[in-house]
């Protein structure tokens, strides 16, 4: 629930003479609508299936039943037992001579119905397999009998090449937990934290609500449940991200770092054509559906439906909540350079420019010695500003400028020349390893358009990074495409020894657009005090991010324990600085993966609760345990970046090309926000965020409670005493392990031209 409090508060709609409506109407029709929203995202995607392949089935299946029951026929067999004879009454009588025809055409229909019905049976098929989770429950490494044969089951109704989307129509439903269950789970999870009293009201307030309102708001909930697919993820979107106020930057945005020790080019426009073409090759497979849709542990489809907003996306602001823009194409990307905006063409006649011809549109932009024009260089400050006060702005803006306003918004996505460099640097490598952090979350609170699903931001010294807004997907969509990019404009497209793109420029390339912006008067003040705001709360945002390299994933895999739940409960350990023993760790580890395990089956508590919360907000029904659940302040907000595509990168022969995570703000003005990465088998990289302005939290202190913390844990499990850290990159005296601790910046031996493992 760390993002949950978030949820504003709102009234259901009045009668015409300004008395409350029935108070069933509003939560009735809202479910109505969540319903229509999922039919016809299944609609498009049907008739997407059906283009691309009717997975599990083909066109070609097709063929091959209509050819067999020509066969049959030929052969004076009848499959159909008396059905084609009667379709074949029922089509019109177009004389003798036709037929032939009559049966060819009452073939196909019976083909065709028959082969619809076979599809159908097999997603029904599959859609129960998929409904099974007793694989969750086992033992790692141990599969039992049962497992076994509905793995086999599930590869055979899956079929073979699946596409991005194929499993879709044949994802269960998000099961609706048993309220009772969720509640005990709820006082189950505060119970260390709280002190008896409060435990003790808490219970009370707990089984009040059990008593009174928990079954008809659980009825409401089982209602959606069937008619739409997911019972909570539409509500979260909008209560949770659109109808939020605040100011999206570091309270919505995350980020996502490049290498963290290597910089394969120091030429800024070169690794920009590189990674906007890589950007655009992710796009076009994505189009296509050549990604392979995501499988829980390998074993089970996850539902891909958020890949659909990564690109040609962006947030639009409104009064009281915003909404999502996502366009079907774009060809062109919104570049931004000392405070002026350019339209930059992706596409020629002949199809994507190369990343040579790339570089050298942003080459013309770096060296366009034309100034920004007065209020310009600050106009995207307003995308950080409250919701409210940028939707009222946009519609002056929209009305003066509002082509220009659709060269950004429409772009493919947002890109930042950064006119300063960034990353880990010899001379001050924590200071400026936290500096790259800031720059990445925040800015200068006017060079990102917050807005747009992502901007990718370059920074002078050939720096990569990501700024994603978060209400159109979840960061391992976004940490997907990014090991994409990463992966491909490093090893496939490469640098030439001179740290430029390799190929050629296109002198007949027109010259990039500059946009200008007719800004009204009155909204200069607006930039003013959005750019004012935007500084205060950049300003008071403390990033820290160190890599902890004493060990990482191979070793807590030799202590038989999950990697995620070691550090979560590390974490734990650190925040509240208090002492485990062995077995006590190893008990709160399983104790953490049996709730993980729970939350993947669709059991977990804060959706849960969240969405009976809506719901009785809807309903007008007050439930003090609801509010004060909802109303819960947590101080720890935690998150782990999966490395997803491991196979892109050969982490044996170049350990340094892997990605460095990345991370978000924190949750609570006096809370943190910390999330991790398993870089290879030996690091952990960790990014942590507070308020400067909280007098109860620190970055760094807690950077170093979580060193002190692992190392702790560590000596639990192995022989002798507390090991020193050493953390690479950020002392002196281990620079030189494994391959050296400064960024490399050439086409040369360094930087791969070419992975084996693509």
């Amino acid at each position: 629930m760390a993002e949950a409090h978030q949820a504003v508060g709102f009234r259901p709609s009045l009668t015409s003479d300004g008395a409350e409506a029935e108070l069933s109407a509003p939560v009735l029709q809202e479910i109505y609508l969540s319903g229509l929203r999922s039919w016809k995202r299944h609609l498009a995607r049907f008739w997407n299936d059906f283009l691309t392949g009717v997975f599990p089935a083909s066109p070609l299946s097709w063929l091959f039943l209509f050819s067999a029951i020509q066969l049959a026929w030929f052969l004076q067999l009848d499959p159909s037992l008396g059905l084609m004879e009667k379709i074949e009454e029922l089509l019109p009588d177009w004389g003798g001579q036709h037929h032939r025809l009559r049966g060819v055409l009452a073939a196909a229909l019976f083909a065709s119905c028959l082969w619809g019905a076979l599809i159908f049976t097999l997603h029904v098929a599959l859609r129960l397999l998929l409904s099974y989770h007793g694989w969750l429950l086992e033992p790692h490494g141990a599969m039992s009998s049962p497992t076994k044969t509905w793995l086999a089951l599930v590869r055979i109704f899956s079929g073979r090449n699946p596409m991005l989307f194929s499993y879709q129509r044949s994802l269960p439903r998000q099961p609706v937990p048993s309220v009772q269950d969720t509640v005990r789970k709820y006082l189950e999870s505060v119970r260390p934290i709280l002190s008896d009293e409060d435990f003790d009201l808490t219970s009370v307030l707990a089984q009040e609500f059990l008593r009174l309102q928990a079954s008809l708001l659980q009825w409401y909930l089982r209602l959606k449940s069937w008619w739409a697919s997911n019972y909570v993820s539409d509500w979260w979107e909008e209560f949770v991200y659109l109808r939020s106020r605040h100011s999206l930057m570091v309270n919505s945005n995350y980020y996502m770092m490049d290498f963290l020790y290597v910089t394969p080019t120091p030429v800024q426009a070169a690794r920009a054509g590189n990674a906007v073409h890589a950007l655009l090759l992710y796009r076009h497979r994505l189009n296509r559906q050549e990604i392979l849709p995501t499988l829980l542990m390998g074993m089970r489809p996850l539902c891909s439906a958020q890949y659909e907003k990564i690109f040609n996306t962006t947030r639009i602001p409104g009064i009281q909540k915003d909404h999502i823009r996502h366009l079907r194409d774009s060809r062109h990307v919104a570049v931004f350079h000392r405070g002026r905006f350019y339209r930059v063409g992706t596409h020629s006649q002949s199809g994507l420019l190369s990343p040579r011809a790339l570089e050298q549109q942003f080459q013309r932009i770096l060296d366009d010695p034309s100034p920004a024009c007065p209020q310009e260089e600050h106009l995207a400050a307003l995308t950080a500003a409250p919701r409210d006060v940028w939707a009222q702005v946009r519609s002056s803006l929209k009305t003066q400028a509002e082509d220009t306003l659709e060269a950004v918004e429409g772009a493919a996505f947002f890109v930042s020349l950064d006119s300063e460099p960034a990353g880990l640097t010899r001379e001050d490598p924590a200071a400026t390893l936290d500096a790259y952090a800031h720059a990445l979350l925040a800015g200068r609170g006017h060079d990102r358009w917050f807005d747009k699903s992502f901007t990718l931001i370059v920074f002078s010294n050939g720096k990569l990074g990501l700024s994603v807004e978060h209400s159109w997907a979840d960061c391992p969509i976004s940490g997907h495409m990014w090991e994409f990019t990463l992966a491909t404009e490093c090893f496939q497209l490469g640098y030439s020894a001179d740290g430029h793109c390799k190929g050629h420029p296109d002198p007949s390339l027109p010259q990039p657009q500059r946009l200008h912006w007719d800004l009204p008067e009155k909204i200069h003040l607006s930039i003013s005090l959005a750019l004012r705001g935007a500084k205060t709360l950049s300003g008071n945002v403390d990033c820290h991010v160190f890599p902890f390299s004493h060990f990482g994933k191979s070793f807590i895999k030799r202590c038989h324990l999950s990697s995620d739940s070691f550090i979560q409960m590390a974490l734990q350990l650190a925040h509240f600085r208090e002492p485990q023993r062995r077995a006590m760790f190893r008990l709160a580890v399983e104790k953490h993966q049996a709730l993980l395990k729970a939350a993947m089956s669709g059991q977990g508590v804060d959706r849960h609760l969240f969405a009976l919360y809506i719901v009785s907000q809807f309903l007008h029904l007050q439930s003090p345990f609801l509010d004060q659940v909802h109303s819960e302040q947590w101080q720890l907000a935690t998150s782990q970046i999966p490395v997803q595509q491991i196979h892109l990168f050969d982490v044996h022969n170049y350990p340094d090309y892997v990605s460095s995570g990345g991370g978000f703000g924190p949750a609570d003005d006096h809370g943190y926000g910390v999330s991790y990465i398993f870089m290879g088998d030996d690091t952990i990289t960790f990014h942590i965020s507070s308020k400067k302005s909280s007098t109860k939290t620190d970055s760094h202190r807690l950077g170093q409670h979580i060193e002190d913390a692992l190392l702790d844990v560590a000596c639990l499990f192995q022989e002798g005493p507390r090991p020193k850290l050493r953390c690479r990159g950020l002392q002196e005296e281990d620079s030189g392990h494994r391959h050296g601790s400064l960024p490399c910046h050439t086409g040369g031996s360094r930087a791969p031209t070419k992975s084996t493992n693509l």
